[in-house]
């Protein structure tokens, strides 16, 4: 993370002293237990109740928390048809492969998700998504609530930084161009200072140039590890690049994310 090689011992020559085996392990031991106590929380929705809806010129969502190993067969679903109708033709002859990597992943434990609601006739109750038999359409009805998208993000530890990761952010048509996605990244940013992660990773397909201007107008830039900077001969022949914001600290992260959404 910026700004950690700054506080490293240096030797009296000004060369700066390799961490010794005891301190790799300590940073090591920390990482795991930062990970542990962000997978430990059941919610993280729940710590930010200001985020919990979205309204926009008549437009109205509510938003809902999962888990990949909990998520009802109708929501399954969705999100498998919603990741075909949006991410099929940017994969193009990849597309059967990868669906079945992203199956797998969807419903692992360690997969959260933040779920687009939208309820009808003003129903404001709460959307527990429970299993209704015979949904199998593009759109999911559970109890008058239609499902108009997803996040779905793990931590993990990269380059030795423990990270949120987001695997898919995933909206129908209709609830784009309405500054969702921006709201739902604000969302995502937040929890990544909350729990102490060192940045916000994702991956975008090269392809995909309205993802790539979106996330480059957020603040994400191409992460060291993405193949184009690992090496660009290698890099060349990937179809996609890995993007991250990183943080010092969660108070300048929380500072950097309110600055960046105009918020006060």
């Amino acid at each position: 993370m910026a700004g950690a090689e700054n506080k490293r011992p240096r030797s009296s020559g000004g060369m700066e002293r390799p961490p010794s085996r005891k301190e790799i392990l300590g940073r090591k031991k920390a990482m795991k237990e930062l990970i542990r106590k962000a997978v430990a929380v059941k919610d993280h929705l729940a710590q930010f109740p200001d985020y919990h809806k979205y309204e926009r010129s008549g437009f109205s969502i509510n938003l809902e928390s999962g888990h990949g190993n909990q998520l009802p067969v109708p929501t399954r679903k969705y999100i498998q048809n919603l990741l075909k109708v949006n991410m099929e033709g940017t994969y193009g002859s990849e597309w059967p492969s990868e669906e079945k990597i992203k199956r797998r992943e969807m419903v692992a434990p360690e997969a959260r998700y933040i779920l687009i609601c939208q309820y009808a006739d003003g129903d404001i109750a709460k959307c527990f998504l429970k299993q209704d038999s015979g949904v199998e359409c593009a759109h999911v009805t559970c109890r008058g609530v239609r499902l108009l998208g997803f996040v779905h993000y793990r931590f993990v530890v990269e380059e030795d930084v423990p990270v949120l990761y987001v695997y898919e952010l995933q909206l129908e048509s209709s609830a784009q161009g309405k500054g969702l996605g921006k709201f739902l990244m604000q969302l995502i940013e937040l929890i990544a200072c909350k729990c102490q992660m060192g940045a916000v990773v994702l991956t975008v397909q090269k392809s995909n140039t309205d993802a790539m201007a979106f996330y480059n107008n957020l603040g994400y830039v191409i992460s060291s590890t993405s193949p184009s900077r690992v090496d660009p001969l290698i890099g060349i022949h990937r179809s996609y690049e890995i993007l991250c914001k990183t943080f010092e600290s969660e108070a300048k992260c929380k500072l950097e994310v309110c600055s960046m959404f105009h918020i006060v």
